[in-house]
């Protein structure tokens, strides 16, 4: 039996990895080329022709990398932008930075991803509209690794005209349908924060895009909205990304498939293991009477399983009997963004997003990373077993 179970050990992956990484870092310290450069250009690269996209253009940081991804997908101030009311507060933080309002929609009570169906409702209904002012964006969020469904997105922004802009902080390697999370709007960002699948050693970030055009118009708006040095078109922002992080992550890189493909099975593993226990039946998003419920997977997706989040009655007793127990867990996330009192200008209530305020009170991640073992995995479930027996 283990003695304790983390939320996340970054030292599992960096003890294999230590030789390369630390060459990979020298390199550049010889090179004395510090910001931006070529192993940022190399590491542009390598995440376009892995997420399918055209171009990417590396930041500071996921949340640099959603406020360029909405300025370059056509965002500006006075604009509406329509995004989920359970997630980070950077998506919708990065809506305001950009000068738009936030249109909190609620989630799918399968997946918490953000509901394709009531964004639907949203852009038909005239009064919602005129409620809203112009939407420009739709900005859904690939929540926990998993894609939001990308084929009612896009039927949605081909109808009304609107970008999709995706949120893919959580989803590097997630794929829909085939293909790669990164290449499904005009834009998407994500996040190398060191809790990541793909993670640096510090922030960092990437935009990737199916339109060159607007790679150009980001690799100026991370550098002060410079095309060339000293002359500037337009208010950018210092969001570049320096080469340390860069050369790390592209030691990373060459492992994130096997990486998530681990993280793939740990989910089955727990899958299995909770239904053997009795605490869920085999489907997943099963009856409310449960004392566990998981989460629904989309056939079309390919899961990354950035966390293993279950849904918990008693959540907080559990957390801290796990806690007694030396076992990890967080809640992503305990308030949804409508909220938060620093939207409270929006005028929304409580009860006005049913879903996520459930759910809010519900989730809990469990230990979830690619060095985790079976006997970890099984531990954890017989002791979510034993406070509820």
């Amino acid at each position: 039996m283990p003695e304790s179970v983390p939320l996340l050990d970054l030292r599992r992956q960096y003890d294999p990895l230590r030789e390369e990484v630390l060459t990979a870092i020298a390199r550049v310290c010889d090179s004395q080329s510090f910001i931006l450069g070529p192993e940022v250009e190399a590491l542009e690269r390598e995440i376009a022709t892995l997420t399918g996209a055209t171009d990417a253009v590396g930041c500071a940081s996921g949340t640099e990398a959603l406020w360029l991804a909405l300025v370059a997908a056509g965002v500006k101030p006075g604009d509406s932008v329509v995004t989920t009311a359970f997630s980070f507060f950077a998506s919708a933080s990065a809506i305001v930075r950009a000068g738009a309002t936030p249109v909190f929609v609620d989630v799918d009570p399968g997946t918490l991803n953000l509901d394709a169906a009531l964004v639907d409702r949203v852009l038909r209904d005239k009064q919602l509209r005129a409620k809203n002012g112009k939407i420009r964006a739709i900005l859904p969020v690939h929540l926990y690794g998993q894609c939001a469904d990308m084929d009612a997105f896009g039927r949605i922004a081909t109808e009304f005209g609107v970008a999709i802009v995706e949120d893919a902080a959580q989803a590097i390697g997630a794929e829909w349908n085939g293909r790669g999370a990164g290449s499904l709007g005009v834009t998407a960002a994500f996040s190398f924060y060191p809790t990541k699948n793909l993670s640096a050693y510090g922030d960092a970030g990437i935009v990737t895009t199916t339109h060159p055009e607007m790679a150009e118009h980001m690799r100026r708006l991370r550098n002060h909205g410079s095309p060339r040095r000293y002359y500037h078109d337009e208010f950018g922002w210092n969001g570049r990304i320096d080469a340390v992080q860069a050369a790390v992550l592209r030691v990373k890189l060459k492992h994130i498939a096997d990486w998530n493909q681990s993280r793939r099975q740990h989910a089955a593993s727990y899958d299995q293991l909770f239904a053997d226990s009795g605490l869920t039946s085999n489907r997943i998003g099963n009856e409310p009477s449960a004392p566990v419920r998981l989460l629904s997977r989309n056939p079309q997706a390919k899961h990354v399983f950035h966390q293993y989040v279950i849904r918990a009655q008693r959540r907080d007793g559990l957390r801290q009997f796990l806690a007694d127990r030396k076992i990890g867990s967080e809640i992503y996330y305990p308030l949804p963004l409508h909220l938060q009192p620093v939207f409270s200008y929006l005028g929304l209530n409580a009860g006005d997003m049913p879903v996520s305020e459930l759910a809010a009170r519900e989730v809990l991640a469990l230990p979830m990373f690619p060095e985790l073992t079976e006997g970890e995995i099984r531990y954890v479930v017989e002791s979510i077993a034993d406070f509820y027996s």
